[in-house]
């Protein structure tokens, strides 16, 4: 067994990367795991132009790569792997990495994040950044005076599909059945708006992009009469809920009934030592700035934590 490390980091987004900054800042030497989503929600982000500090804007990669080399810059490690089992039972703590390796740390900041959720269409992924989104908040800017679709039947679509409404010269809202999931006064809401028209009993098989790399137009199809048509659309948002990337501790560790892991107060979950920091924990916000924030929340936390027993 090698050494054991002060300080692992799950994830690499912008929570992970703001983590690694602050730990590697208090010489504390972090290693980072990348995990299955290298960069996290940003690595698939075009233009970003809500982070403070870029009045022009930043390209999603880029802004992940500059977080990346500061934190190297401190001391942080990277490496290519995620946690496929972990024994919080007892400290340190033992992690086994996807290729068999085991690790022992002090203490471990999941900053794991949360997987959208996406429809599986044929070219659903290439357009990701190009038309497809599943975040309003993020990308809803770039569709002001153009053609929206959303995806969804729950509090999460309407919520987009109302703020998308700001931008769009028109929002449909599509969902495979009459009725919805979403609470009645979202609901309420969003069949208040004008702009928002809703098509039921609907799902999309395809997504066009007119060898023009971007969305252009949807394929569906009306489940109770079998009629497929199309219908022109530039912007395409997925908005059917997102799967926090908390498998490998659900026995251990307090989640809610969705997987996201539930707050001890801070940064702290129900296991001392134990740090969570961004979208894996945040249901709400998610967002760039309040990632990187829950980053240097964990971070503080961790370290405290390991000055508080000497290390």
């Amino acid at each position: 067994m090698k050494n054991i490390l002060n300080v692992v980091i799950l994830g690499s987004g912008c929570a992970g990367n703001t983590a690694a900054i602050y730990t590697a800042r208090a010489n504390l030497q972090p290693l980072v795991l990348e995990g299955h989503e290298p960069g996290g929600q940003l690595s698939i982000t075009t233009e970003v132009e809500n982070f403070p500090g870029f009045p022009d804007g930043i390209q999603g990669p880029e802004l992940i790569q500059h977080m990346k080399k500061q934190a190297e810059r401190f001391g942080a490690v990277y490496r290519h792997a995620r946690v496929v089992h972990a024994d919080l039972s007892k400290r340190p703590f033992h992690l086994e990495l996807d290729h068999g390796e085991p690790l022992q740390t002090r203490t471990l900041i999941i900053a794991s994040g949360a997987s959208a959720r996406w429809l599986g269409l044929p070219n659903e992924h290439k357009l990701i950044g190009h038309g497809v989104s599943s975040c309003a908040t993020c990308d809803g800017f770039f569709f002001r005076g153009k053609k929206i679709m959303v995806i969804g039947g729950g509090d999460s679509a309407m919520e987009e599909a109302n703020f998308l409404s700001r931008f769009g010269s028109e929002v449909t809202l599509v969902h495979r059945r009459e009725t919805f999931r979403a609470s009645k006064i979202m609901l309420d809401r969003a069949r208040a708006n004008s702009k928002i028209q809703f098509l039921t009993d609907t799902v999309v098989e395809d997504i066009y992009d007119a060898a023009k790399g971007h969305v252009t137009g949807v394929k569906l199809r009306n489940l109770k009469t079998n009629e497929v048509f199309d219908r022109e659309v530039d912007g395409f948002f997925v908005a059917i809920g997102h799967i926090p990337n908390t498998k490998p501790f659900a026995s251990q560790l307090d989640l809610d009934p969705d997987g996201y892991i539930l707050s001890h107060g801070g940064a702290r979950t129900n296991i001392a030592g134990v740090f969570h920091a961004g979208d894996v924990q945040d249901r709400i916000y998610r967002q760039a700035i309040t990632a990187a924030g829950a980053g240097c929340m964990a971070a503080i936390e961790a370290e405290r934590f390991l000055e508080s027993e000497g290390h």
